[in-house]
């Protein structure tokens, strides 16, 4: 009877997305129960479920399980994985990709300890008596026994104040012949708190932000506060990237899904990475 139970969920699960019949004829008990089965609950689910590596209900495929990988089921699972009330995300474009990393001949998967994806958090720290938010970029490095999670860089804006490039015409320089007043020069630029001090160093310089975040934690300047949000990019599937992103709501459509997709080659794929990390500057 409890078989019978959930397969009557599941297709009326299936129906949802395709028009309004499961509203239609199932109960509000066994809605709860197949929009809990929907929702993808944790991250490492979506990498079993983008991979279909389990059932709906959450079930464990293995290797020598026929529906392990099942290119049918996948499809399936795949169109689910996207966040459907986003508009952004055309379904020309969904289509191409669910064809793509799940065609039969050569299909893609997802690798927990493939790298080339990066976790995004949103966290607050006090800073000189007030609240602000940082973003750090973390990624996973395999070690000797398993792995872990690594902080890579962060945006903090206090830091990027300081280190705001001059946008005057003039721009403040050690004349060629300092060397014959011994540098005496220098007094002039560390007196004056308006000159900008990177246009003393050479042309190629960029300040160490999460060398100088961790001194100023080390030093009691931060303290963490709570975590705000997290994203994950991806750009592990050649040729494209995505972000998923988690969404508490009602419904079948909820938990981490595919909250933007990207068609890139390699060159643009650096110019994205390169935004999602400098964008906050």
């Amino acid at each position: 009877m409890k078989s019978v139970r959930w397969i009557f969920g599941l297709l009326c699960f299936l129906f949802y997305f395709t028009g309004d019949l499961c509203a239609q004829l199932i109960t509000h008990s066994l809605d709860d129960e197949v929009a809990l089965y929907a929702a993808t609950k944790q991250v490492n689910q979506f990498f079993r479920r983008f991979n279909n590596e389990e059932s709906i209900d959450g079930t464990r495929y293995y290797e020598k399980d026929s529906l392990y990988r099942n290119p049918a089921t996948r499809a399936v699972f795949l169109n689910l994985l996207f966040d459907k009330e986003n508009r952004q995300i055309s379904e020309g474009i969904k289509l191409q990709f669910i064809q793509e990393v799940g065609h039969p001949d050569k299909p893609v998967y997802l690798d927990f300890h493939g790298g080339n994806w990066l976790a995004e958090v949103s966290a607050i720290f006090y800073w000189e008596g007030k609240e602000v938010t940082t973003t750090l970029f973390l990624k996973l490095q395999e070690e000797k026994v398993g792995s872990k999670w690594v902080i890579d860089r962060i945006c903090f804006k206090p830091f990027q104040e300081y280190f705001r490039k001059d946008t005057l015409d003039t721009v403040h320089f050690l004349h060629p012949l300092s060397h014959e007043l011994e540098f005496m020069n220098l007094y002039d630029v560390f007196r004056d708190e308006k000159k900008v001090l990177q246009d003393y160093t050479e042309r190629n310089f960029t300040p160490d932000f999460l060398a100088l975040f961790l001194y100023e934690v080390k030093r009691g300047n931060l303290r963490f506060k709570t975590v705000k949000d997290v994203e994950f990019h991806f750009f592990q599937i050649d040729h494209w990237y995505f972000k998923l992103s988690q969404f508490n709501r009602k419904g079948y459509n909820t938990g981490w899904l595919i909250s933007d997709l990207i068609k890139v080659n390699a060159k643009e794929k650096d110019e994205l990475l390169k935004r999602i990390y400098n964008r906050y500057e």
